[in-house]
């Protein structure tokens, strides 16, 4: 609790920064990180799903979402919010974050927030116990566990000033740029930081120096803590009240920059917002001198600096406070990586033994494992493992549409094909080219369109004439020849099915009563087997706990015709080898079934 950030922190990145990305997770491989610092990263306006990254000499994906909180809800142990938005959105999306809730540390790299929306955002995440970083931060760092994007630099001068594993020194300051210069002169003149915050240079700051030096103090790897400040503000002086009230007990070394500004007759801005003197307690001169008389260790000049912490570094080791610290061993990032053009997540062949969403073959394939189709398909298709019921239900639907006569458009192009002297595969291709929206495609439709009136609470009624008004014929339901009074045996069956072994069936019972509707006009407008397979599917995935946004997509990409086509390949492969098999002739459609209506070309 006394530590910012551990080796097991997690972040969620606000806005696609591909290299300050990619610093962390050079440095999460460099100190050996089991997992990477960025779990998942929120882009609004991207239509991707995921980015790569190299991840030392090899890449991994991680996720995008178009919101934080759909970011937050899949990883709820990301408790860290990189806020790289504009100044124009940085304040709503930190709003955001703190009503969302779960966040311990929001940085917020934005530099120029109205300061009124600042103390209004900061107050707020204060109140909710979060720790704001920023605005106009680099962020911050415990070495060996984790660091916030750009801060610290390169990962040469990263392992140069010993960031790369955790020192003695608690290191505050307002400026990003002299935090990197900090770290670099404690590592030459000690033994580098246990943990180091850039505030912010804005005038209006989230955390201030106080708050990050009271958790230093409790920090049982800090032995010492070094403060720059600078000209503006007073939050020095809070410093040297804790220090006093004894809230505040290990050695501070600590100077303000901007003693300069002595020299001139009006008050002078010195790069941040923040630096700016407006009464002569706020100049650095006036607080280098109150903190001196505190105790704390203030040098003659900045250029005393390094000897200062070298010489409360010593003493602290010659006390035995600090102990020498063992160099851990680090993974060294190529300087040349080569992305990848292809990426396979169902699948892996490189090993002993090719495996299915991490199973091996051996573990699915062979009957007395258990594991049937259904199984090789939950785990190549959707990388889940469902249950008993689902994988026989994919199972049965498959078998179910395997074949429906040599009458069908796919079979009668596929036994054509064979005639014609073409292998299976050939002829097996110009019929699954017949699948679409008038063969197959009823399941698709019929789970798109169910589903919408369904989600929708449009009553039969409503439901009938939406489908009118957008002039589509209701997808899954009627057939040529079965009605009520001749029942298609393989609809009783799908549903008697789904009655035993799902849970529920909510879309299917509502169907029942849009076929209530559609056969009170005409006898045959039942459900067919299409509209039952897609909409059975709906409610297996609700009931295996799908959100309803992945069930639409699996919907809109053609997840469910895919059932229809594997299905109906093996049909489709019966009638070409009975072809063979017959060793038919080449297949010319008969004259007297064709309408010749042949005129004369008219000349132009």
């Amino acid at each position: 609790m006394n530590k910012l950030f551990t080796k097991d922190t997690q972040a969620i990145f606000w806005n696609n920064n591909k290299t300050a990305i990619q610093r962390m997770l050079d440095y999460d491989y460099t100190i050996k990180r089991e997992t990477p610092s960025v779990a998942a990263i929120v882009a609004p306006t991207s239509g991707n799903k995921f980015e790569k990254f190299f991840y030392g000499p090899d890449e991994i994906m991680v996720p995008l979402y178009k919101s934080t909180a759909d970011a937050r809800k899949d990883f709820p142990n990301a408790d860290v919010l990189l806020n790289f938005a504009s100044f124009r959105t940085a304040y709503d999306v930190t709003m955001e974050a703190v009503e969302i809730g779960g966040f311990k540390t929001i940085m917020v790299t934005a530099e120029g927030i109205p300061e009124r929306l600042a103390r209004k955002m900061n107050n707020t995440a204060r109140k909710a116990g979060v720790t704001v970083i920023g605005p106009a931060t680099v962020g911050a760092i415990s070495p060996g566990a984790f660091k916030i994007a750009n801060i610290g630099g390169t990962i040469e001068n990263i392992v140069r000033s010993k960031l790369h594993r955790c020192g003695s020194c608690g290191l505050v300051t307002r400026s990003g740029g002299l935090f990197n210069e900090l770290s670099n002169i404690i590592a030459i003149n000690a033994d580098g930081i246990a943990e180091g915050v850039a505030i912010g240079g804005d005038r209006f700051v989230g955390s201030v120096f106080i708050d990050n030096m009271l958790r230093m103090e409790k920090n049982p790897d800090v032995k010492y803590m070094v403060l720059l400040g600078e000209v503006g503000g007073t939050e020095e002086y809070k410093i040297i009240e804790a220090i006093k009230k004894g809230e505040i007990t290990k050695p501070v070394v600590a100077w303000c920059i901007g003693t300069i500004a002595k020299h001139f007759s009006s008050g002078v801005q010195f790069g941040h917002a923040g630096a700016s003197a407006n009464a002569d307690a706020e100049t650095a001169a006036a607080k280098n001198k109150a903190m001196a008389e505190a105790g704390i260790y203030v040098p003659e000049s900045f250029n005393d600096l390094p000897a200062t912490i070298n010489k409360v570094y010593t003493e602290l080791k010659e006390k035995g406070v600090i102990q020498d610290i063992e160099e851990p061993e680090m993974n060294v990032c190529p300087k040349v990586r080569r992305s990848k053009q292809f990426i396979c997540t169902i699948s892996d062949d490189r090993g002993e033994e090719a495996t299915y969403a991490g199973f091996p073959i051996s573990s699915v394939a062979t009957p007395d494992t258990g594991k049937g189709i259904g199984d090789v398909v939950s785990l190549l298709w959707f990388k889940k493992q469902y249950p008993k019921w689902a994988t026989q239900f994919i199972e049965t639907v498959m078998k179910t549409v395997a074949d429906h006569g040599p009458a069908v458009s796919g079979a009668h192009n596929a036994k054509v094909t064979a005639r014609a002297g073409k292998s299976v595969v050939e002829s097996l291709v110009t019929g699954l080219l017949t699948i679409g929206p008038r063969f197959g495609g009823a399941i698709d439709g019929a789970a798109k369109y169910f589903k919408y009136a369904d989600d929708n609470n449009l009553t039969p009624a409503e439901f009938l004439g939406y489908m009118k008004k957008q002039g589509v014929p209701i997808p899954g339901i009627g057939h040529r020849i079965k009605s009520l009074k001749n029942p298609d045996l393989r609809v009783t069956g799908l549903m008697n099915y789904a009655a035993e072994h799902f849970p529920s069936t909510p879309l299917l019972d509502y169907a029942r009563t849009v076929e209530a509707l559609t056969t009170s006009k005409k006898e045959n407008l039942i459900l067919n087997v299409d509209g039952t397979i897609g909409i059975l599917m709906v409610d297996m995935w609700r009931a295996l706990g799908y959100p309803e946004s992945e069930i639409d997509e699996f919907i809109e990409s053609g997840t469910l015709n895919a059932f229809f086509i594997v299905g109906r390949s093996i049909g489709f492969i019966g009638h070409i080898l009975d072809e063979k098999r017959l060793a038919m002739p080449m297949y010319r459609h008969p004259m007297d079934d064709i309408l010749y209506d042949v005129q004369v070309a008219e000349e132009i």
